[in-house]
């Protein structure tokens, strides 16, 4: 159990743990603010109250993971935030939603951040092998 643990901790992990933390507060800043403000980006409130609830959780997984990165959490990160960012294309251009002009701005802002904090991460994982 011990040598499975130690394998599955990592080494050498500055740049890794870096873009956790970073990935951890910028989603947990934008969970509070979804929360805080109305803005008039052309989606129902409900979702944008249970993205923001999601997002301070979130933040605080990731930023608390990159503590103490561990290989396979970090892949599920990765992938998640992969995800994350195909589906802020589709929910800012697919028509799911009446999103405004500033709506799609916002998103795909945030989707653009998502995806340097992915290679980041993908980069740190590379390192730390």
């Amino acid at each position: 159990m011990t040598t499975a643990m130690k394998t599955q901790t990592l080494r050498n992990d500055g740049l890794l743990r870096f873009a956790l933390r970073l990935d951890g507060v910028a989603s947990g800043g934008l969970g509070v603010l979804a929360l805080l403000l109305d803005l008039p980006l052309g989606l129902p409130r409900g979702l944008v109250v249970g993205l923001g609830i999601f997002l301070v959780a979130y933040g605080i997984g990731v930023f608390l993971l990159g503590t103490r990165p561990i290989r396979p959490l970090v892949a599920v990160v990765v992938i998640g935030n992969s995800l994350w960012v195909v589906d802020s294309f589709l929910t800012a251009f697919a028509g799911w939603f009446p999103v405004t002009g500033f709506g799609v701005f916002l998103i795909v802002a945030q989707a653009v951040a998502v995806t340097g904090f992915v290679t980041l991460q993908v980069l740190g994982l590379r390192r730390s092998a």
